[in-house]
C-alpha cells in the first residue's frame, strides 16, 4: 500500500456469548481512506465496527493505529447507530458538539473557568466543527426541533470535536431522505479527503454511496472482501458473499448499481 494502515485485521474472528459472528476476516483501512462496511443483514457489520474500537474480543490480531484496538480510544470518533432526538429534547445542537470535548466530565466548570483560556479554546473548537459539517443555521435550535440531517451533521461535529485520526460511523445513513444521504455522505467524503480523517461507515444500501468510496468491505458469514467498488461490487462476488443473484448494473452516467440486493429495507442487526 502507498499509505499506512491505520485499521489491520488479521484472521480476525469476533466471539460473542460463545457464537461466532464472523471469522477469518483479514483486511487493512490506510490513512485518509474513505471505506463503507456492507452486507446482509445479521452478519456483524456493528460488531466489526465495535471491534475497531476495543469493545469486542477477537480473535486474531487487530490493531488501531499501530497498537491493539481499543487503546487509542482517544484518536477514534464515533457515531453510533442513529437515535431519535425527542421533539421536546431543549438542548441545543451546539451543547450536544460541545459534548463531545467535555461530556465525560462530572459537573460543571467553576464560574472563574468559563472566560480562560481552556474554555475560549474549547468554544473555538466547537464552533470550527459547526461550520467544518455546515450546521451554522441550526446549531443553537433545540436538537430536537432539528431534522433527521441536521441532526446527524450535528452528531459528527460531536464525533470530530477531539480532532480524531479515524472516524466511524454506524448506519449514518439511516432513515434519511435521499437528499440527506447525499449530502451527509458528500460531507463525510470532504472531511476524508479535505483533513485527512479515515472514515470507515456501516451502510444497508450502497447505491447512494458507491460514487463517493475509495474502498468497499463486503462482510458476510464466510469472511470479508475488500477492494475498490469497481474490484468488489461485481455480480460475480456479490452472488457468492450473498448466495443469491445479483447484478450490478451501470446507469447512463457509468456509476454502479447493485440490483437484487437483498435486506434493503429491513432493519440492521449487529
Amino acid at each position: 500500500m502507498d499509505r499506512e494502515a491505520v485499521i489491520a485485521l488479521e484472521q480476525a474472528a469476533a466471539v460473542i456469548g460463545g457464537r461466532t459472528v464472523w471469522s477469518g476476516v483479514t483486511l487493512d483501512v490506510a490513512a485518509g481512506e474513505f471505506v463503507a462496511v456492507l452486507g446482509p443483514n445479521g452478519v456483524g457489520k456493528s460488531t466489526l465496527l465495535k471491534s475497531m474500537l476495543g469493545l469486542v474480543p477477537i480473535r486474531g490480531r487487530a490493531t488501531v493505529l499501530g497498537r491493539p484496538a481499543g487503546s487509542r480510544s482517544d484518536m477514534v470518533g464515533y457515531v453510533p447507530q442513529r437515535r431519535t432526538f425527542p421533539a421536546s429534547l431543549r438542548v441545543r445542537g451546539i451543547d450536544v458538539v460541545r459534548m463531545g470535548l467535555d461530556g465525560d466530565r462530572w459537573g460543571f466548570p467553576w464560574p472563574a473557568a468559563l472566560g480562560g483560556r481552556r474554555s475560549r479554546e474549547a468554544n473555538a473548537r466547537v464552533q470550527e466543527v459547526i461550520d467544518l459539517v455546515g450546521a451554522n443555521a441550526y446549531a443553537r435550535r433545540p436538537i430536537g426541533e432539528c431534522s433527521g440531517g441536521e441532526q446527524q451533521r450535528l452528531l459528527i461535529a460531536q464525533a470530530l470535536v477531539r480532532r480524531p485520526k479515524i472516524l466511524l460511523l454506524d448506519e449514518p445513513l439511516d432513515s434519511l431522505d435521499v437528499t440527506n444521504q447525499a449530502s451527509v455522505t458528500a460531507l463525510l467524503r470532504d472531511v476524508c479527503h479535505r483533513d485527512g480523517v479515515t472514515v470507515v461507515l456501516v451502510a444497508h444500501d450502497v447505491n447512494p454511496i458507491v460514487g463517493y468510496l475509495d474502498k468497499v468491505i463486503y462482510l458476510s458469514r464466510g469472511g470479508a472482501v475488500m477492494g475498490t467498488p469497481e474490484e468488489v461490487i461485481t455480480a460475480e462476488t456479490l452472488t457468492a458473499l450473498y448466495g443469491t443473484p445479483i447484478d450490478v448494473l451501470r446507469d447512463r452516467t457509468g456509476r454502479l448499481v447493485v440490483v437484487g440486493q437483498p435486506d434493503v429495507h429491513t432493519h440492521h442487526h449487529p
